[in-house]
């Protein structure tokens, strides 16, 4: 009986030993291979996430980045890629301008093809520097990770998880010419799916389905053409015969920055998880330097401004037009912005070089966020429920700002052609018009009632990928038929060829008989006529 009680005394002990012995053995160790710019920005939060949990986290990035740098929470590797901070600092200050300046419409198709070219480049450079660094390839082979967190627009990331042998998680907003459905296997049908760049909503006229199958076609081909030469590399790096398409479908789990309450429903496979809103955290409290801004911002309240994290320079020109619609409206403007001040400057206006963005929106006297339509801006401004003015500039920002402006929660806004005015009357109306903060809301509490935050799913998704060393249940079957099995081509061709061969007999045998039935009435009606003479 003593030893009994004396057993029960120390269960607690015993009880902590097993929670500690368990929480070690839940520790992993993650490669992350990331891109930088804004993708970095995001998946940033999730590596801090898992630190927290225990894990240890390599960074594997090139030596010159514009935002990901060396940290305590995560071990740093880098590679050389021949550019310099300079250089980086410049495109960005480059791209600011160009967005801003009005050009003919073949002018500014020709620059934007010339941009992705740029881009599709600068991730070649850096794809040949990572897997030609032999040093690093192997110090990350010695490592023994569990998995391989990265960005699948950079396709190197996948090409360095097939030689390690390592589990992979994407972790994307998604491919601008929509890859990752098709290499995800997920139906993808052109009549209720708009396609990048077409602005188009799931509901579309025969028109705009129909443009809509061309921008497919267009995008597909345009995937193929940009990632050729990172095909080229991948085979001599892995020395396999593999396409892009292959090298994709091997993800074991595609973290996605979707919710349906901004995006259109369409179907998704299983290892699909949808975490929009991975970034909208807890408000943190403002520094005292915010908190007396906002409060002198009085019952007006403020507005926040911001084009990104790319874009932090404007034309002059553009610069003024702004600060001339500030003026006009009483409330105080935050406004991220590190140019020259524009001589005519409101006393409302606020430049400031760094925005805490997500905490100034959940604060109640956020009247409106003005922003270029980057998914992580539009997902903070739906979860804290600011209606938006959207000023689009490239890349998938056009579709996230009409996805906003058809459920009535933001205005849009064309950055080349607007004036001063129409930006004043844009934010009288997202701020005065008592629907658009209304159907922010409604867009909010949709978002927000979820069982589990999004930055919890993703981390739950990557440990289970590290405990089980993937998630094969959840491939799907279609990734082992080729185009024709996929689409039961075969079986149609062979089925019609069963019926065709089915008619012919038939007509054969119809043939025969009736060729018998008239020969016999033949020679019965000539015997008929023999016997009479």
């Amino acid at each position: 009986m003593v030893s009994l009680f004396q057993g029960v005394h120390h269960l607690p002990i015993w009880l902590l030993l097993f929670m500690s012995f368990w929480s070690l053995s839940e520790e992993g160790k993650l490669l992350v291979i990331p891109v930088d710019g804004s993708h970095w920005l995001s998946m940033h939060s999730l590596v801090l996430q898992l630190q927290q949990r225990g894990h240890h986290i390599v960074v594997a990035a090139p030596e010159v980045s514009a935002l990901i740098e060396p940290s305590e929470h995560y071990t740093l590797k880098t590679y050389f890629v021949p550019y310099t901070k300079e250089y980086l600092e410049a495109e960005f200050r480059r791209l600011g301008h160009q967005v801003f300046t009005p050009r003919p419409f073949l002018e500014r198709v020709t620059q934007t093809f010339a941009r992705i070219g740029n881009i599709t480049t600068f991730l070649l450079n850096s794809c040949k520097q990572l897997l030609s660094n032999k040093e690093l390839i192997i110090s990350l082979k010695e490592s023994a990770f569990d998995a391989v967190l990265m960005d699948p627009i950079f396709l190197c990331g996948q090409a360095v998880a097939e030689y390690l042998s390592l589990p992979s998680i994407y972790f994307s907003r998604g491919i601008p010419c929509g890859l990752e459905f098709q290499a995800a296997r997920c139906p993808n049908p052109p009549s209720y799916i708009p396609r990048f760049f077409t602005h188009y909503t799931d509901h579309m006229t025969f028109p705009q389905r129909m443009w809509n199958i061309i921008v497919s076609s267009a995008l597909s081909w345009s995937c193929s053409l940009l990632y050729s030469s990172h095909e080229d590399l991948i085979r001599d790096f892995l020395q396999q015969d593999v396409t892009m398409t292959e090298l994709l479908s091997h993800a074991s789990i595609w973290l996605l920055k979707y919710d349906f309450a901004f995006e259109y429903p369409r179907p998704v496979m299983p290892n699909i998880v949808l975490i929009g809103g991975v970034t909208c955290g807890q408000q943190k409290p403002l520094s005292q330097e915010f908190e007396s801004i906002v409060n002198a911002s009085g019952e007006h309240g403020f507005v926040v401004f911001s084009l990104g994290s790319m874009v932090s320079e404007i034309p002059m020109k553009k610069a003024q037009q702004f600060a001339e619609a500030f003026g006009t409206i009483p409330q105080t403007i935050l406004w991220r912005y590190t140019g020259q001040p524009p001589p005519n400057l409101a006393n409302n206006t606020k430049l400031i070089k760094w925005l805490p963005q997500n905490d100034l929106l959940a604060h109640p006297k956020a009247r409106a966020f003005i922003t270029h339509g980057g998914s992580h801006g539009i997902y903070e401004g739906i979860c804290n429920g600011v209606p938006m003015v959207l000023m689009p500039l490239f890349g998938d920002q056009m579709d996230n700002a009409k996805r906003i402006e058809s459920r009535g929660a933001g205005v849009t806004l064309n950055v080349l052609d607007m004036t001063s005015k129409d930006l004043s009357a844009a934010l009288n109306t997202v701020i005065y018009d008592k629907s658009y903060k209304e159907n922010i809301m409604r867009l909010s509490a949709l978002h927000l009632d979820r069982p589990i935050h999004p930055l919890d799913l993703a981390v739950h998704w990557i440990e289970f990928v590290m405990r089980h060393k993937g998630a094969p249940h959840l491939r799907p079957a279609a990734h082992d038929l080729n185009w024709i099995q996929y689409h039961s081509l075969d079986v149609i061709a062979f089925l019609l060829a069963v019926v065709l061969v089915a008619m012919f007999i038939s007509w054969k045998c119809c043939l025969f008989c009736c060729r018998k039935c008239f020969c016999k009435k033949g020679r019965v009606s000539k015997s008929s006529k023999t016997k009479a003479q």
